[in-house]
């Protein structure tokens, strides 16, 4: 059991590792425990050691990822966009960064929407990014908002 819950920690770590690289992505201390993702004044997720992650979408887009299985609601904030899943192996390393890449390039494209966050974020190309996660119609419909 040890070697599962080691395994799990890695992959955490992994993943920090990976979307701490992220243009404009900075890595910090959650207020409640684990290591969150902000991008500009949004966060964008945390993840704890034992692998619950939880990701920040607008509702619409966390609706159609739950109603795909994508993901579920947040363990707390069940009417909110927030979702929770769990990384249990290390298999789900991709799926989880998918997820996390999702929201960062749905919070990207709204701070790229004020003038200073055009010229801040301009080096993300969100469209080209969205189309490289290839999200399903309805995934891609809330994403952007239609």
């Amino acid at each position: 059991m040890t070697s599962d819950r080691a395994a799990i920690e890695e992959t955490v770590e992994r993943l920090v590792d990976e979307v701490g690289g992220w243009p404009h992505v900075t890595v910090g201390d959650h207020r409640f425990g684990g290591t969150e993702f902000r991008v500009g004044p949004r966060e964008i997720g945390h993840v704890h050691a034992w692998g619950m992650l939880d990701i920040a979408y607008l509702r619409k887009l966390r609706d159609a990822l739950v109603e795909e299985g994508e993901t579920g609601p947040h363990h707390l904030l069940t009417e909110s966009g927030w979702t929770t899943t769990y990384i249990e192996s290390p298999e789900e390393y991709d799926h989880a960064r998918w997820l996390l890449r999702l929201s960062y390039l749905y919070h990207v494209n709204v701070l790229k929407r004020t003038p200073a966050g055009a010229e801040e974020f301009a080096d993300v190309d969100v469209s080209a990014e969205l189309s490289e996660l290839a999200p399903s119609d309805a995934v891609r419909a809330a994403f952007e908002r239609r």
